[in-house]
């Protein structure tokens, strides 16, 4: 699976991320562009432990039983569901998101593993490093389909 922390699936994200423009169609949810930058934002900074959403009771109780699902070979369905702390619900500057999120994307990658959260996440739990570099690849992937890129 690829991943975050490899030259080819970081090339891979951040083109994709140039081709996102304000105009770009959402093929399903409720985010608009925008909105969604300033989420991947959000969890760009829970990767690295910048903001540490708090762990929600079904995941307590679930989230060991689907983990395998962050960092396998299937991409996240449309449904995927979406911690309350890191949903953006107001509009955002389109191109500061866009700038931020590229810059996020790269200093992930340059810190490495080293770099990660120890924090687990809000609907997982305790993730391995190498769990999240693929896993924040997946994420970015599902959003950028979102918005056919």
């Amino acid at each position: 699976m690829k991943s975050l922390f490899e030259t080819a699936g970081l090339q891979e994200v951040v083109d994709r991320l140039n081709r996102i423009t304000p105009e770009s169609p959402r093929q399903w949810g409720t985010m608009s562009v925008d909105q969604m930058l300033a989420h991947c934002n959000s969890a760009m900074d829970m990767a690295s432990g910048i903001i540490q959403p708090k762990r929600v009771f079904i995941g307590r109780i679930i989230g060991p039983l689907f983990r395998a699902n962050y960092s396998n070979e299937k991409p996240f369905g449309q449904s995927s569901p979406t911690s309350n702390e890191l949903k953006v619900e107001s509009a955002r500057d389109f191109h500061r998101e866009k700038e931020q999120l590229r810059v996020k994307i790269i200093q992930f990658a340059a810190a490495g593993e080293a770099g990660v959260t120890k924090h687990p996440h809000p609907f997982f739990g305790p993730l391995s490093p190498h769990e999240w570099g693929i896993g924040m690849y997946k994420h970015l992937d599902h959003h950028f389909r979102q918005f056919g890129a």
